[in-house]
């Protein structure tokens, strides 16, 4: 079967005059369709014909030889080995490489032609669509033979799995050298081993999908931006002076106040754009995702109807496929002559930078619109976390200060008291002091002051400013990215998608006989319905599984409490909460950190089930399955701590067992806020730092080892024959770049630290502004130096985060809000100061908090045992209710009540405040700043000048050809087309040339486009 082509093409009169592949690629280039009906033809005709990719496959290979043969001509160029010394060229040291395919060779038996047989060792390469190695004493070979270029299999030897690879991977190179690209390959003597296929994309290639992909580029109008007045320009020029020591050093970068005028590329339009060199006008990034757009639309028939080559390399024909980083990053010669790499590690990717701004317009242009977005995020968001870190600094300083002077804790010190406390135990536990608490008592009043409130507010309120800023920052890198109006890229559909819709076709037509029936076009959600079940069914399970570890660490607590507490060592008793309460913390964040590894796997085996269409649906579904089990896992702790322990744990003589025989844990005599506060500190801390240090940092470096050592083969080989590492095995040496999801997912979660629970640990910003720091020079180092130069991916915004974060900022309106009013004791404080002191003080606080317990009413076996305390009729206990001698003992009391209502109040005045301040500031602070808008509206104005002017010289041309040639009138001042006249009486109309532009201006403005 021979492919089909366009008869739009030039394919056939190439092959009738034998003419060379380059002018082949060069005239595809040119063509105005982006989808080849050849692709189509050849799809069509397989599934028709239902051709099996194994049965004859000798007549295959030699229609595919003819195929090859009538497409490749390879000329020899002078070379040598230092053209390509860096491996970032084709061998002729002239063409880039653009993107590099990796297949693993498992057994390679050379087919050479006798031709060949003559052909130095030195010759390294093999190139299509270009030039060839030249050879040492034969004159120019003008051909290479089909079974040299693209054999790697025997036929007889290898396996057909094997070789039906070779085939497909023979036929998809076919198809990419019909879309225009060239490619280049080694030539391998050893029988197995790592093959990669260097891809090439040429001037007029890039000029056609550069249009297609409506990138925008430069064009040589360049205009002023809005000048600033006298004040403001003087601001402006002293906060640049004062900016500039932590400004990173790239060169080039333009900080003036001018810029180009951008436009959508056009090659109608050539005239008009910036062109110095064709070799850089398309920068690295843009060129590899021009080349990763061609590579995931080329249809491969024989691997099933498949388009792309992320399909590919899922079934295993392809392993990798990846853009080529510029170079080695450690810099070396004049700074000047860094390349993007070396600069960014040098100013960005090292620990000794932190202090200094990100050169995020060199991580866009580098990486793309999607990681550069991700890095301008981060970065904002470590910005603000500086405000944030002093006020609580601040308000940590004012708990600090006013712990001498505070009347609660200093009650609850003073021995005078003499406050007997119930047991803390059934049998075994003693009565105890209140006084013995006073550490507790002291260490709550640093995070429990009336300062915390205030901070509760601002950090609401600092969470809508960092949104709003956010928004604003993110349009003003539109407008200097030029994404403004830009349109999604249509995504090809996922690798798993297309076999099973696949495998949906064949079953519906081996049911129905019919030989006219619809063709099934998509899946339905009856095609989804098992997947759907199955991620409900999961995701509750696993919601099982957090609790029942919460609910696991509380019968820890209590069983090791009542444990200790029957030691008869007096130094184990006393210190049985301080022990308790940290070693349940401890293995809270063990529990944490394993199930966020089990939680993020399952998230993706549950998002496969569901078969997302494209990669964006799955992104989008994986992010909210694994945020909605993490953000459980991370929080079910802290959410215990918080809301519900000690509101069920009963009253003396009325506990609530667990297992019929361990009481219900208490709060500290301190309040519950402390050991919130312990709990999130150690959770927060130790999350970050074995996460950054372990996952992040030692897991990576492990995996690197594991690959150095298995490799170590290999390099020794290739260093005894004293072959130099290309810049593609080093790239592929790295690790394959998997997405931002975990590192947005870190952060989000450390943004819940900061904002859920900030009411009870004001120094979570601090912690998390030290740890940003360190996180933006370790993902840029990563990025730089471990992993696989990713695909430039446009984006416009940061996508489905922000809305989680969105939601976050108004949940902790309702979080903080509850902290705030049932954690912490400001609300019984307040209640106590206005309605019950009597001397408008809080002098006699602990005593109004604290219910009296007749001892006689114990239940048989649960009064202590032995009571150092002598005799002792009456304990106290933290709770509103009625005393003993009451006509309703133990009931809730009257307090009880009103503290219950002022809470609910304060809840309500509390939220209502801060959404009405969080609405009032987001309405002040305008989405889109004002100068973008004017600057927009002033580019629109430029790009109508621009075109006028094209126009109005495309009419004085036209009347200049026709002032030359026609012997009628010119046309008129307001027509815009020429008059043609007939060509004669009856004779056909002769076609107006300069009704084309497109022809005669590029004559005409040569000077533009010779570069």
């Amino acid at each position: 079967m021979a492919v089909r082509r366009s008869p739009s093409s030039t394919w056939t009169e190439s092959r009738e005059t034998g003419r060379g592949l380059i002018r082949v690629a060069t005239a595809l280039s040119e063509s105005s369709s982006i989808h080849s009906d050849a692709l189509y033809h050849l799809t069509r005709d397989v599934s028709v014909m239902g051709l099996d990719p194994l049965t004859s496959s000798t007549h295959r290979d030699q229609v595919w030889n003819e195929e090859a043969q009538s497409l490749l001509k390879v000329v020899s160029p002078a070379w040598s080995p230092k053209d390509g010394g860096e491996g970032l060229h084709f061998a002729d040291g002239r063409r880039k490489v653009d993107y590099v395919l990796v297949f693993h060779q498992r057994r390679h038996v050379s087919q050479r032609s006798p031709a060949s047989t003559s052909v130095s060792h030195d010759r390294l390469s093999v190139v299509s669509n270009g030039n060839f190695p030249p050879s040492e004493g034969k004159g120019n070979r003008e051909s290479v033979s089909i079974g040299e270029l693209f054999t790697e299999l025997d036929s007889e030897g290898a396996e057909p799995a094997d070789h039906d690879m070779h085939l497909v991977r023979q036929e998809f190179e076919a198809n990419l050298l019909e879309a225009g690209l060239e490619i280049e390959r080694d030539r391998e003597v050893k029988s197995h081993g790592l093959s990669f296929t260097r891809l090439h994309a040429p001037w007029p290639v890039l000029c056609r999908e550069a249009e297609f992909l409506k990138i925008k580029v430069p064009t040589k109008t360049r205009y002023e931006l809005k000048e600033e007045g006298a004040f403001s320009s003087s601001v402006s020029s002293v906060w640049r002076k004062l900016k500039q020591p932590f400004q990173p050093k790239v060169p080039h970068q333009d900080h003036g106040a001018t810029k180009f005028l951008t436009h959508c590329f056009s090659r109608e339009r050539l005239h008009l754009y910036n062109i110095t060199s064709k070799d850089t006008f398309f920068d690295n990034a843009t060129r590899g995702r021009i080349v990763y757009e061609i590579l995931r639309r080329t249809i491969c028939a024989r691997s099933c109807q498949t388009i792309g080559v992320t399909t590919l390399i899922a079934k295993g024909v392809y392993d990798a496929a990846f853009p080529l980083h510029d170079g080695d990053y450690k810099a070396s010669g004049d700074p000047e002559e860094r390349n993007d790499r070396q600069v960014l590690h040098e100013e960005w990717a090292r620990y000794s930078a932190f202090y200094k701004y990100q050169p995020i317009d060199l991580v866009r242009k580098y990486f793309g619109e999607k990681i550069g977005l991700y890095f301008a995020w981060l970065g904002v968001y470590t910005q603000l976390l500086v405000p944030a870190s002093i006020v609580g600094i601040f308000v940590f300083g004012y708990g600090v200060a006013t712990v001498d002077t505070n009347i609660p804790s200093l009650e609850m010190c003073d021995e005078r008291f003499n406050f007997t406390m119930c047991p803390l135990c059934d049998g075994a536990c003693d009565f105890w002091q209140l006084s013995t608490a006073c550490g507790t008592a002291r260490a709550s009043h640093l995070f429990d002051n009336p300062a915390t409130v205030f901070f509760a507010i601002f950090m609401s309120l600092w969470a809508v400013l960092f949104l709003e800023h956010w928004k604003r920052r993110q349009i003003s890198l539109s407008f200097s990215w030029d994404l403004t109006g830009i349109e999604e890229d249509e995504e090809h559909p996922r690798p798993k998608y297309e076999t099973v819709l696949l495998q949906k076709r064949q079953c519906k037509q081996k049911k129905k006989k019919k030989k006219n029936q619809a063709t099934i076009e998509k899946l339905t959600w009856k095609d989804r319905l098992t997947g759907y079940c199955i991620n409900v069914s999961s995701i509750l399970f696993m919601f099982g599984l957090t609790f029942s570890a919460v609910f696991g660490v509380i019968v820890y607590r209590i069983t090791v409490s009542a444990l200790m507490a029957m030691s008869p060592d007096p130094e184990t008793k006393s210190n049985v909460r301080v022990t308790v309460t940290a070693t349940a913390v401890i293995i809270n964040l063990v529990v944490i950190l394993i199930l966020d590894e089990i939680y993020g796997a399952v998230a993706v085996w549950l998002t496969e089930l569901e078969i997302p269409k494209t990669e964006t649906n799955f992104e989008e579904r994986l992010v909210l399955k694994a945020f909605l089990l993490k953000f459980m896992n991370a929080y079910a702790p802290i959410f215990y701590v918080a809301f519900f322990k000690g509101r069920f744990a009963g009253r003396p003589g009325r506990y609530v067992y667990v297992f019929n025989d361990y009481r219900m844990e208490e709060c500290a005599p301190g309040g519950c806020l402390i050991e919130l506060c312990i709990q999130l500190s150690i959770i927060m801390l130790g999350k970050q730092l074995i996460q950054n240090n372990i996952f992040e940092i030692g897991i990576p470096k492990l995996k690197k080892l594991v690959r150095t050592l298995k490799d170590k083969g290999v390099a020794e080989k290739e260093a005894e024959e004293e072959r130099p590492p290309q810049q593609w095995n080093l790239d592929y040496a790295l690790a394959p770049f998997e997405g931002l999801t975990p590192e947005y997912m870190e952060m989000i979660i450390q943004f819940g630290f900061v904002s859920l629970f900030v009411a009870s640990f004001p120094l979570a910003p601090l912690f998390a502004l030290l740890n940003n720091i360190i996180e933006i020079r370790l993902d840029a180092k990563k990025f730089v130096t471990e992993l696989r130069r990713p695909v430039a991916a446009r984006a416009k915004d940061i996508g489905i985060w922000y809305n989680i974060l969105s939601g976050m900022g108004k949940f902790s309106v309702i979080i903080n809000a509850f902290v705030i009013s049932f954690t912490s004791d400001f609300i019984p404080r307040l209640v106590y100061q206005y309605m019950y002191s009597h001397t408008g003080t809080m002098h006699g606080f602990i005593d109004h908090t604290l219910s009296y317990f007749n001892v006689s009413n114990f239940k048989p076996g649960t009064a202590p045992h032995n009571s150092h305390h002598g005799d002792v009729t009456v304990c106290r206990y933290k709770d509103y209710r009625e005393p003993p001698w009451s006509a309703d003992a133990y009931q809730f009391s009257k307090q009880y009540w009103c503290v219950l209502a002022a809470r609910l109040a304060f809840v309500i005045l509390f939220q209502n405040l801060v959404m009405f301040l969080s609405l009032l500031v987001a309405w002040v602070i305008p989405d889109i700043p004002k100068t973008i808008v004017e600057q927009l509206k002033r580019e629109k104005k430029l790009l109508v000048d621009v075109f006028l002017r094209e126009e109005k010289d495309k009419l004085q041309l036209i009347q200049s050809l026709f002032a030359k040639d026609a012997p009628f009138p010119l046309p008129g001042r307001y027509s815009t087309l020429p008059q043609c006249g007939d060509s004669g009486a009856g004779g056909p109309r002769a076609r107006c040339r300069a009704a084309s532009f497109g022809s005669s201006s590029r004559n005409e403005n040569s000077r533009h486009t010779a570069v």
